[in-house]
């Protein structure tokens, strides 16, 4: 593999195919936000918003223009969606709702915390890229809003009954890790610090189990294992994704022992999630080899890919591990050779477990203009710091 060819193919999928796939069809002018419901072609299959959808649009076309270039269209388009978000998204606590109709009228209740997590990630990011003082104040506002949560995430939406089996879930500490870090420069760095400090060690402490390097979605207090569907359950990509957040922080603090275990971690969950079958990383996995709840659990999907993608040239990079290397490549020719479309443009979200597309929509309630841009971003990135030469 040749790394100036490699970095050329990841950067002309994003700007020439990916984003212009978004900007084209799922710009709603008329009453703002963006549809993120479009079929293979492009064409709008349903109109309903999703508001975490909408902040990671928001935050995907500030983060290009802070980042890569300073696109007068990424910025517009950016402000398209956080315009439409601070009119309609909150409810009168603060609270983002998960769902609105296309005009922004509320239609799910704010039950998850995850909407918050990615508009308060949005508003920092378009803030910075607009110089805009007070989508910094929103997004200043919605974090502490979420650190006053983050122990209590779905609070009265919660379905458990309280005591019955109290089990913490891996996706708060994972996705408070990545946010800390999208909120320098909006809140004060002390703040930011001590929530990495403690996202970090319950991820690495808490969650992983250090006898097999996996990392369970729920685990009891102080990280026990309940022997049930929930306390069983691996999420491959899950562990993948949140093993280069730590490895950012990792590189950021110069900490060598802290990188190279989160390579042991993700080489670790790569044995164990790839499909030794019929190639391509699971969805779901069960740790004691059970049947998983989840009836998708043999899916490949975009997403688990393209972190992994991410997560591989990072480590390699770091650590000159020759294994990370390895599974790069083997994972690169699975993903292009699957995912993207090249009649219509963008990524396919869902394979079924032989690697044929299981769905053709480009996105929908649950795949947005996210992951696959973020990704391409990141290992373009990753291949300019690695230089010249064959990989």
């Amino acid at each position: 593999m040749d790394s100036e060819k490699l970095k050329k193919q990841y950067h002309e999928a994003l700007v020439k195919d990916v984003m212009p796939f978004w900007e084209r069809y799922s710009i709603d002018r008329k009453n703002g936000g963006y549809f993120s419901c479009l079929d293979r072609t492009g064409k709008v299959y349903d109109t309903d918003k999703f508001v975490w959808l909408q902040g990671r649009q928001v935050w995907t076309f500030s983060m290009l223009y802070n980042h890569l270039e300073k696109k007068d269209s990424w910025l517009k388009l950016a402000g398209i969606g956080a315009e439409f978000l601070a009119e309609h998204g909150r409810d009168e606590k603060g609270n983002w709702y998960f769902a609105l109709d296309k005009t922004g009228r509320p239609i799910t209740v704010p039950y998850s915390i995850f909407s918050d997590c990615f508009a308060a990630m949005a508003f920092s990011q378009y803030g910075t890229a607009a110089n805009d003082a007070k989508a910094k104040d929103i997004g200043r506002a919605t974090f502490e809003n979420i650190l006053r949560r983050k122990k209590d995430p779905a609070g009265t939406y919660s379905k458990a009954v309280a005591g019955a089996r109290p089990l913490k879930i891996f996706a708060v500490p994972m996705i408070l890790v990545n946010l800390a870090g999208e909120m320098r420069g909006v809140v004060k760095d002390e703040q930011i610090e001590r929530l990495i400090d403690e996202t970090v060690e319950e991820v690495m402490s808490v969650f992983l189990d250090k006898r097999r390097m996996l990392v369970f979605e729920n685990v009891l207090e102080g990280g026990g294992h309940c022997d049930c569907f929930e306390g069983r359950l691996i999420n491959p990509g899950h562990t993948i994704e949140a093993m280069w957040f730590i490895l950012d922080i990792a590189e950021q603090r110069n900490d060598q022992r802290l990188m190279d275990k989160a390579v042991e971690v993700i080489l670790s969950t790569l044995d164990f999630g790839w499909d030794k079958k019929h190639g391509g990383i699971f969805y779901f996995l069960d740790a004691e080899g059970r049947p998983p709840e989840q009836l998708e659990w043999d899916q490949k999907l975009w997403w688990v890919h393209a972190e992994t993608l991410v997560a591989l040239l990072m480590s390699f990079r770091l650590t000159g591990n020759r294994q990370c290397l390895q599974w790069f490549k083997k994972i690169h020719s699975y993903t292009w050779d699957r995912f993207p479309d090249p009649e219509h443009g963008e990524w396919f979200g869902y394979l079924n477990r032989q690697g044929k597309v299981l769905i053709e929509c480009k996105g929908g309630k649950w795949k947005g203009c996210f992951h696959v841009p973020r990704a391409l971003y990141r290992c373009q990135r990753e291949l300019e710091m690695l230089g010249r030469g064959r990989l």
